[in-house]
């Protein structure tokens, strides 16, 4: 049975998390107002619960549930295996937690009135947003 681990992030909004784990890859993701338990490689329950989940079939063979808990903070808690964090460890993180920033300063330029005329990604990695208001 794999241990899982709890990584503390800067993500407050389910609904942005939602949207940055498509953008992984992840379209089935399942939304829960009081967490759930997670699930081992086996349909075993795990004591380990989350809010946001994405079920271990759409994880991978032999993978855990990845989950996020929401914490009294408001921040959600990353919960991911010890066999998955091979591949969905602190990098993996990372990527989505820019893609969460990502959604999130979408909606707040377009909440101001700004439109995204155009997006480039830089060499490193680097995304570049050109936005305007019309007045």
């Amino acid at each position: 049975m794999s241990h899982y681990s709890v990584i503390e992030t800067q993500i407050a909004s389910g609904a942005h998390l939602v949207r940055a784990l498509r953008d992984m890859g992840f379209h089935e993701v399942e939304v829960h107002a009081q967490p759930q338990k997670l699930m081992g490689w086996m349909g075993d329950a795990r004591v380990t619960q989350a809010n946001i989940i994405v079920r271990r079939k759409h994880v991978g063979p032999c993978s855990n549930d990845i989950g996020f808990l929401q914490t009294p903070s408001g921040y959600f808690k990353a919960q991911i295996s010890d066999f998955d964090s091979v591949l969905f460890g602190r990098r993996w993180l990372q990527a989505l937690t820019q893609r969460y920033a990502y959604h999130v300063a979408s909606d707040m330029l377009a909440e101001q009135g700004f439109d995204t005329v155009e997006e480039q990604r830089d060499r490193d990695g680097t995304l570049r947003m050109t936005v305007r208001r019309m007045v």
